[in-house]
């Protein structure tokens, strides 16, 4: 619930600090007085849009902030955004206009998008206005009001998340259907560059080993001689280098005979001599071995000459031939499991199947739902002057959708004995406004964590209970922070969430002889009726010059550039023991075609 309100240098306030306590809290005041301005100092903290024309005049800026105490579930969400303050189950929000229009929000202390403040918002404050009934009209609307109601989101969340996956898959299928042609060109074009590779079959570093071979084998004559000369001066020559050092071994042997210091050297000699030999015949075996194959010759060149040639067909470097060859396998691969239309087909019907029985899930939980929400309406609609009235809402079968398969409808019998109804073929305005005003008091009472009703009195309005101009002013202002209206009576008068519940009386100083009631009609339409306190005798005229006044304050009021009078009609009442002189009329205000607004 809302605790405190400040305002500094907001359109006329100056500066406002507002403290709030828990139960039912009503502002009152005349036309003008800001009652209105609060709303939008609301508005502007739940993430309305901001211009510099709420800035007061002569100020730099304007600054609302608000103090609210918040639930376990609102906590949660600041938590996840990060946004917690020092206090869990208190919340500050703060909005900043300055002269250019430019605004800045803050929770906690934390700047925010006006995304954040409005995802925040929507779960801080219900505002029932004067025209929120109208909503009641908009099939989305009765659908999103039984859900909520129900705290049905993780089920619409599960059947949109399916509802998506079914498009997705569709849309594969389809697109498979419609691409096949294309696709079929592919997979040629595809089957063309592989045809030579899947022959040649290039494997993992075989490039380098070809090429190594290759290499070997064109210059096996120069290997050959070469080994053979090396061999033949080691071993074979007149002065072979093996002789010489058998030579000097033992010329050292005689001199270790003298100094046996000397035999460590003469070991290191006769290693020598081992290894040098060795070499020899080493080299001597690999020169008679070594001889040049030319069978082996042809066929390694055959290979990379075949290298050479896919490799300049699919323009790649011969050593990257292996990798692109997998490649190309990989997309052929993908490819034919895209042509593949019967196993589309089947992920499509299982996808569907998935989508339907979360659908199913969400239409079982929504009956459940509309059947007590139904109920609590009736009951509601007894104590609002709607005495045998019904309300009901039916479900029935519709295309599949994010939101299911249900088509959601409110019904009304307005009376006993009148069969149920569409809600906007046969409610009047006041019932509109009395059902909207039942629907929102019980609604708000829904415990977040249990989706049960929480315990409270039921809606109650006196019988024939008429709302003031006064009370009507007040009601347009009321916002409900966190906690439901249970009971609105109050002494002599009541106080509604809705302006257009009822019918206002209207109070002209100007016209002391009249009784005057108003009912909103639509957005911009009002239905006036007058009727004389007293029989007077002449007065011819003074009505509609009334209902003009009335008009003309309705259009400043409301920012019109002019007004109509439709349907009036004047005359004399003489079904009561007393006559008095009566008209009425309706009220059309009309915007200007360039008004922005």
């Amino acid at each position: 619930m809302l605790v405190r309100l400040s305002l500094r240098h907001f359109v006329i306030v100056k500066a406002l600090d507002l403290d709030i306590e828990s139960g039912f809290t009503v502002l009152t005041g005349e036309t003008g007085a800001g009652k209105s301005i609060l709303l939008d100092a609301i508005g502007l903290l739940l993430g309305e849009r901001a211009d510099a024309s709420l800035v007061a005049q002569g100020a730099d800026k304007a600054d609302i902030t608000a103090e609210l105490s918040i639930s376990k579930e609102v906590a949660a969400w600041l938590d996840e955004q990060e946004l917690s303050g020092d206090e869990a189950d208190t919340l500050l929000i703060r909005r900043t206009i300055d002269t250019q229009g430019k605004s800045r929000a803050f929770v906690n202390g934390v700047s925010v998008t006006l995304t954040q403040l409005r995802d925040l918002g929507e779960q801080l404050v219900h505002i029932h206005g004067q025209h929120a009934h109208q909503l009641l009209l908009k099939p989305a609307s009765q659908r999103d009001l039984l859900d909520n109601h129900a705290q049905l989101g993780e089920l619409r969340v599960a059947v949109r998340a399916a509802y998506q996956h079914w498009q997705h898959v569709q849309k594969a299928r389809v697109q498979a259907e419609q691409d096949s042609a294309h696709m079929s060109e592919r997979i040629d074009a595809l089957n063309w560059q592989l045809d030579g590779l899947n022959t040649l079959a290039p494997q993992a570093d075989e490039w380098e080993t070809l090429s190594a071979e290759h290499s070997r084998l064109a210059h096996a004559s120069t290997l050959i001689q070469g080994s053979s000369a090396a061999a033949h001066a080691l071993v074979e020559d007149d002065r072979a280098l093996a002789d010489q050092v058998r030579e000097q071994m033992n010329a050292v042997s005689a001199l270790a005979r003298l100094d046996e210091r000397l035999n460590e050297t003469l070991e290191l000699l006769d290693s020598a001599l081992i290894q040098i030999q060795e070499a020899g015949h080493a080299l001597n075996h690999y020169s008679q071995r070594a001889d040049l194959d030319e069978s082996r010759w042809d066929e390694i060149d055959r290979r990379m000459s075949a290298w050479h040639e896919q490799a300049r067909k699919l323009r790649v470097e011969p050593e990257d031939l292996h990798a692109h060859w997998h490649d190309l396998q990989s997309q052929l691969a993908q490819l034919q499991h895209g042509m593949d239309l019967d196993a589309l087909q089947l992920a499509e019907q299982n996808a569907y199947a998935a989508f339907e029985q979360h659908a199913l899930k969400l239409r079982q939980a929504r009956q459940k739902a509309a059947k007590q929400l139904a109920k609590a309406v009736t009951a509601s609609m007894q104590t609002l002057n709607m005495t045998g009235g019904r309300f009901d809402i039916a479900i029935s079968d519709a295309a599949p959708s994010a939101f299911g398969m249900d088509a959601i409808e409110f019904q009304v019998a307005g009376h006993a004995g009148v069969a149920l109804q569409a809600l906007h073929k046969v409610a009047s305005g006041g019932e509109l406004a009395r059902i909207s005003l039942a629907l929102s008091v019980i609604t708000s009472a829904v415990n977040p964590v249990t989706g049960e009703l929480r315990t409270q009195p039921a809606l109650e309005l006196p019988q024939n209970t008429e709302i003031s101009a006064e009370t009507g002013a007040v009601a347009a202002g009321l916002a409900i922070f966190g906690h439901p209206v249970s009971a609105l009576g109050l002494p002599g008068e009541v106080f509604s969430a809705s302006q257009s519940a009822l019918l206002y009386i209207i109070y002209d100083p100007l016209a002391p002889n009249w009784n005057i009631k108003e009912r909103p009609l639509g957005k911009d339409s009002y239905f006036v009726s007058l009727r004389a306190k007293s029989f007077r005798t002449g007065g011819d005229g003074e009505a509609i010059q009334i209902l003009k006044r009335r008009a003309m304050q309705l259009k400043r009021e409301r920012g019109y550039e002019d007004f109509r009078i439709v349907d009036y009609s004047e005359g004399i009442e003489s079904s009561t023991p007393f006559t008095h002189r009566y008209s009425e009329g309706t009220i059309q205000l009309v915007r200007a075609i360039n008004d922005q607004r």
